[in-house]
């Protein structure tokens, strides 16, 4: 048999194996959030910030019985080192030890700008954290993607658990051409529903914690991505504990169940796809 025909054979087992995979994924996602009548499944998922609420986050999803997903870059914090620092180590340990899910968001928090022109995808971006914070950047998609992978590599070494194969871009700010480019080299990038924004990065003089808290309550719907962070510079009243764990709860007396990324249905697939 010629060896091109055989590769092709093998290729194609291959690609059944990983959609039979992928299929079954989806399934048990679908199962797990039908496994409770009447229960219709959140994904809570924050952002790092300033980590300033880090501790007092873990606490109340400890005590909720809540797993999220939680999206890292190596951002400046309060004690002024990264939040992907050494210093962090333990607590990402931690949360992948409890059950949360981990995935990039960066390393440098790196906002897109703009697609540039040219065959050869690249794009104009500005980190907001690290050396080169503030200043913009012409990237290849290859730069682009090792930014993304040196995040999640991190994670990895911390937790000693594999972080998922998607990203959140900061600001959730992207283009089709960024989205190609990361989907080309393994990553998935996962936004946040309209009425999952939870507000913790609005001023506190006109979106006090009780507003917050209240809008999220009557707007949430099944199905809904949910965004926070663990701290966030330019909000005076705290987000958390304040609004974080009434809020769980009265998401809970709805009839809703919270889940982590891995389980959701859309990215399933994906993620069966990357570890097959």
């Amino acid at each position: 048999m010629p060896r091109g025909c055989e590769r092709g054979r093998i290729m194609q087992r291959r690609n059944a194996i990983v959609t039979i995979a992928a299929g079954a994924l989806w399934a048990s996602a679908r199962a797990q959030n039908e496994s409770e009548p009447g229960a219709a499944p959140l994904y809570l998922t924050f952002d790092t910030g300033h980590m300033g609420i880090a501790a007092l986050v873990a606490e109340v999803l400890r005590r909720q019985q809540v797993r999220a997903t939680y999206f890292a870059a190596n951002e400046r914090t309060l004690e002024g080192e990264g939040s992907l620092s050494r210093h962090w180590g333990p607590w990402w340990k931690a949360r992948a030890q409890e059950g949360h899910e981990l995935a990039s968001h960066t390393w440098d928090h790196v906002y897109w700008r703009a697609d540039l022109p040219g065959r050869e995808p690249r794009f104009r971006v500005r980190p907001s954290a690290g050396a080169f914070a503030g200043r913009e950047f012409s990237w290849s998609a290859e730069q682009y993607c090792q930014n993304i992978e040196q995040a999640s590599e991190r994670l990895a070494y911390y937790s000693g658990k594999k972080p998922l194969p998607l990203f959140r871009a900061p600001g959730g700010k992207t283009s089709p051409r960024l989205l190609a480019a990361a989907r080309a080299c393994g990553y998935a990038h996962v936004g946040w529903s309209p009425a999952g924004f939870l507000g913790d990065e609005l001023p506190s003089d006109t979106y006090p914690n009780r507003v917050l808290l209240e809008r999220a309550l009557k707007a949430i719907r099944p199905g809904d991505i949910l965004l926070a962070h663990l701290g966030i510079w330019s909000r005076r009243d705290p987000w958390a504990p304040a609004v974080l764990e009434p809020l769980i709860e009265g998401l809970k007396a709805r009839g809703f169940v919270f889940r982590t990324l891995r389980q959701h249905p859309q990215y399933a697939p994906w993620i069966a796809q990357q570890r097959a």
